[in-house]
């Protein structure tokens, strides 16, 4: 596997990309996904907090499943300047590891860096972080995913 170099992403395609997730892609949208920093290498995506997304205790945790929905969708999206297109071509997922640190009382805010791109598998390191039931701002989840990527 030989590292590939990034491309470029243009405002115009990163405001595309942001547009489709945050509005058109029904899962994500109805999650209130927002794309909070998106460059080479590196994506910031935030889920707030909704009770819809709690667990039943008090006080109210978010479910684990949002924390790895999120983590799964900004290490890959992280990985989109490393395609040929980073549009059109795709890619999915072939591993996803998940490490829950404590509970999650607020919005969620992943940051995903890139830790490699080769010709055909990329993978990228998660963090998860917010407000914990004692208060304080805290890492709650990390992971690391490998994504299959399908260059033209």
């Amino acid at each position: 596997m030989t590292d590939v170099e990034p491309h470029d992403v243009p405002d115009e395609a990163v405001a595309m990309l942001q547009e489709y997730l945050e509005s058109e892609h029904q899962f994500l949208s109805w999650l209130g996904f927002t794309v909070e920093e998106f460059d080479v290498g590196r994506m910031v995506g935030t889920i707030p907090f909704d009770d819809k997304l709690t667990n039943p205790t008090d006080p109210p945790t978010i479910q684990g499943g949002v924390a790895s929905t999120l983590i799964d969708v900004v290490g890959g999206i992280a990985l989109r300047p490393y395609l040929t297109d980073p549009l059109e071509d795709d890619l999915s997922t072939i591993n996803l590891n998940v490490n829950y640190l404590r509970p999650a009382t607020d919005d969620l805010t992943a940051t995903a860096e890139v830790i490699r791109a080769g010709s055909s598998v990329g993978v990228s390191y998660i963090e998860v972080t917010s407000e914990t039931p004692d208060g304080e701002q805290k890492q709650v989840a990390v992971g690391m995913g490998a994504y299959r990527l399908f260059r033209s």
